[in-house]
């Protein structure tokens, strides 16, 4: 039995915290991949399409990423478990990145930015947390989690999924019908949704226009957008022009349309843009390698697989 790593850019150190780990363990990079008839794992990110397909003993795919959407977009891939890499280091990175751009746009970091550039020394108002309401698209684990921690911190939090949920002391809203209702409610809008059919492209001017406009918390100057899920869920073009327009007061992106981000893209350079390379929780290789081999574990011996994909639904 072998585990394959397929289609990583840090693949050799995935091998060597899986061999520090496990000293035993039949080990395949690809294209590396030897016998395909002795590989019954793979530990992939983005595999080319076709190539698990061609593995006649795979009974098990995992995912370096929380996010599945490369992997399923392989016409070919074989019908056997998928699971998703969730797991508290991950989880601990993320709310660290939404929790540091929700306060970072509250005290209005940026402003102070273009101030410390002019060397000018000049007060800004700040809202109080209480009076900041964050709304977090994408209830699930990690969204759950960033959820939590900004009620520890004081901000009124809702949240918004396909499907309803509930939460103590965050109102929850749930689908298409109740997605108005939530953004008008929302000044910082931290986005943590899985990449779908149904959500490609969501992030679109004409959602980022029904953030609130009335209401919102004082002495903070405009919505803010937060995105930290897949960068197929964003119109970069429309995030900019609603920055532009003043649509949107700022915006930290960890993900884009196009990865890496193009060096003459216009929004390296806007101001109040915040750009991060996809690391917002970007887990170490001993966190991976431990849960790539607790699920080969718990596979071998038939026992239920949490953070099982489903298909259908698409995470």
């Amino acid at each position: 039995m072998a585990l394959l790593i397929a289609a990583s850019e840090r693949a050799e150190l995935f091998a060597a915290a899986l061999r520090r780990q496990d000293p035993g363990l039949d080990l395949r990079l690809a294209p590396d991949i030897g016998k395909r008839a002795d590989i019954t794992a793979a530990l992939v990110w983005n595999p080319p399409p076709g190539l698990l397909r061609t593995l006649p003993k795979l009974g098990l795919i995992i995912s370096i990423g929380a996010g599945v959407d490369g992997i399923l977009r392989d016409p070919e891939l074989p019908d056997v478990p998928l699971v998703r890499y969730v797991d508290a280091d991950l989880t601990a990175r993320m709310v660290g990145y939404i929790v540091l751009n929700v306060l970072y746009h509250h005290r209005r970091m940026s402003e102070f930015r273009e101030l410390q550039d002019r060397r000018r020394w000049q007060y800004l108002p700040e809202a109080a947390a209480h009076q900041v309401r964050v709304g977090i698209m994408g209830l699930g684990v990690l969204g759950s989690a960033a959820a939590e921690a900004l009620l520890r911190l004081g901000y009124r939090v809702r949240g918004w999924s396909r499907e309803q949920k509930t939460m103590p002391a965050i109102a929850c809203f749930a689908g298409t019908a109740e997605l108005d209702t939530f953004l008008a409610e929302t000044d910082i809008l931290a986005v943590l949704l899985p990449l779908t059919a149904a959500t490609r492209g969501i992030l679109d001017r004409g959602l980022v226009s029904r953030l609130s406009r009335h209401g919102r918390a004082q002495d903070l100057p405009g919505p803010v957008l937060i995105n930290a899920g897949r960068g197929g869920l964003q119109i970069d073009a429309d995030i900019l022009a609603a920055l532009e327009a003043g649509e949107l007061y700022a915006a930290s992106l960890d993900v884009f349309q196009a990865e890496p981000l193009d060096a003459a893209s216009p929004l390296w350079s806007h101001p109040r843009i915040v750009i991060t390379p996809h690391n917002a929780a970007e887990s170490t290789p001993a966190a991976i390698a431990h849960y790539a081999l607790t699920q080969i574990d718990r596979h071998r011996r038939g026992e239920r697989l949490p953070y099982l994909v489903d298909r259908g639904q698409g995470y």
